[in-house]
């Protein structure tokens, strides 16, 4: 890893450490596991406004949606002029089209940092203590190879499955929503992607889908107020 890399990592980990000594006599051997979705729904607080940012853009971009069909259809011969249209006419409503990908970026050096502090065995130059963190028996450092079979990963996984069925009614409802005629293609993607996060925790620490669960949780239950 990249020495300059290292001073996030580590920071990250002394305040990890700390967290999880100070809940420890509350929480016993979970104390990991609570600091790490305290710490996730701590940095999604801190993201409540790109996420409504977000929605209000998607919102606007569907309101916007028979301009774009009217564009496409008088420019459909002219890909440049219907590019500086659809940028002049973004412009002016002041939608983008990465507002919705927002909240997701800011997670990833979050992610990346879970994934990292789990995934060392020495950590700012000591053993890494956070590893010795369990669930249900399982290492929190441990992957799905390892946990196949135990409680720990049949619980995330079968929560992550439960979080995805609603993910995906709520990324149907949007579509059914829109003023656009929605393909099967699309609802079939809208119902399935969100069970990619079952791939995800395949192949990272089992803290690290402690992370997933709690965070794709919240992005449901903030998408169901949003959306009311």
């Amino acid at each position: 890893m990249p020495s300059f890399l290292e001073a996030p990592v580590a920071g990250a980990y002394h305040l990890l450490t700390s967290l999880v000594s100070a809940l420890q006599p509350l929480t016993g051997a979970y104390a990991a596991v609570i600091a790490i979705v305290l710490c996730t729904l701590l940095v999604r607080l801190c993201l409540v406004p790109l996420s409504v940012r977000a929605h209000r853009g998607m919102q606007a971009r569907a309101a916007m949606m028979p301009q774009y069909k009217q564009l496409t259809d008088k420019h459909r011969g002219d890909p440049e002029r219907l590019q500086r249209e659809l940028t002049k006419l973004q412009a002016e409503s002041g939608t983008s089209v990465f507002a919705g990908f927002l909240p997701l970026l800011a997670q990833l050096p979050f992610f990346w940092l879970m994934y990292t502090l789990f995934s060392r065995a020495m950590v700012a130059g000591e053993s890494n203590q956070l590893i010795s963190g369990s669930l249900f028996g399982s290492p929190l450092g441990a992957h799905w190879p390892i946990l196949t079979g135990t409680p720990a990963y049949l619980v995330i996984a079968l929560l992550l499955a439960v979080v995805a069925f609603f993910s995906a009614r709520l990324q149907l409802r949007q579509l059914d929503a829109s003023a656009t005629p929605v393909s099967t293609l699309s609802r079939r993607v809208a119902q399935l992607l969100p069970f990619g996060t079952l791939l995800t925790v395949a192949f990272v620490p089992l803290a690290a889908g402690v992370y997933v669960l709690t965070t794709t949780t919240w992005t449901v239950v903030e998408r169901s107020i949003l959306q009311r």
